[in-house]
């Protein structure tokens, strides 16, 4: 990847970690550790992969995303924000009464393609959005991203044996696998591993990367445009919570919105860093 686009994106994924933080304090409530977990991911996407239109977001010919782990709304609504959908001003709304900006992502908002939050779910519609694109002949591309305790759902593996038997090579998915659920570890809970043979034995394309370095994912969706006749998934190694140094890898920050203080500690470390990366 370019030096200048790989800076450039580092530093919109600041900007949208700032929103997460900004939008969960206002609210009191909210799902901080997973949403800065797919930060990266999410901004390389809108940022740099995905053919969307802000002044057309209802484009036929437009790429889909669904956030299957809609509990990381915060995350995709700082991204839609940052990339010209709505202004960023408004994440200060979130989950508030006559707020657009739910708690879990609303197909009325402006650049969000399905209404999500029941886990499992939202990989369903991705799979009807990616065979209608088969139908009509049309060539968008459809995402679906998806947490690691969320593919404990049966139904995920359901759209998974369809999604390979339709031959749905125009959908990639994405395992945001920080490791980390409401309950505690993954692997305690309700172990999903190994998540790469699982989608394999599904008949999936499978590739693994660091869910935090913008050149692993530029390989991998670069690589996921030569697949044919099968789905792809990008298995990405996250930190929860990453880019807030008392978040990271901390299971109490699934659904738990920072006090006073520990938003200024957000604040202060993400701008610091966002300085940082715009002086050198």
């Amino acid at each position: 990847m370019d030096k200048k686009l790989e800076k450039q994106l580092e530093i919109d994924a600041v900007k949208v970690r700032i929103g997460i933080i900004e939008g969960i304090h206002e609210a009191k409530a909210g799902h901080p550790g997973g949403s800065l977990s797919c930060a990266d991911l999410l901004t390389y996407l809108y940022m740099h992969r995905m053919n969307v239109d802000p002044k057309n977001p209802d484009d036929p010919k437009r790429d889909r995303l669904v956030l299957s782990k809609g509990h990381g709304a915060p995350a995709l609504y700082a991204t839609l924000a940052l990339r010209g959908f709505f202004p960023m001003d408004e994440m200060k709304t979130l989950r508030k009464i006559g707020s657009r900006l739910q708690g879990h992502p609303d197909i009325k908002i402006p650049g969000v393609d399905m209404s999500t939050g029941s886990l499992g779910q939202g990989i369903s519609a991705a799979c009807g959005m990616a065979l209608s694109g088969k139908v009509t002949c049309d060539p968008y591309k459809v995402y679906a991203v998806l947490g690691d305790g969320e593919i404990q759902e049966g139904e995920v593996w359901e759209a998974a044996m369809f999604a390979a038997h339709y031959q749905l090579d125009n959908l990639v998915a994405v395992v945001d696998n920080n490791g980390l659920q409401i309950d505690g570890k993954v692997s305690e809970v309700m172990s999903p591993y190994p998540i790469d043979e699982k989608f394999e034995a599904f008949g999936w394309h499978v590739i693994n990367i660091n869910a935090h370095d913008f050149n692993e994912m530029e390989k991998a969706f670069n690589e996921a445009e030569t697949v044919v006749q099968k789905p792809t998934v990008i298995i990405m190694r996250s930190t929860k919570g990453k880019g807030v140094s008392y978040m990271e890898d901390v299971v109490d920050w699934h659904g738990k919105a920072p006090d006073d203080e520990q938003y200024e500690t957000a604040i202060k470390e993400l701008k610091e860093h966002l300085a940082e990366l715009e002086n050198n």
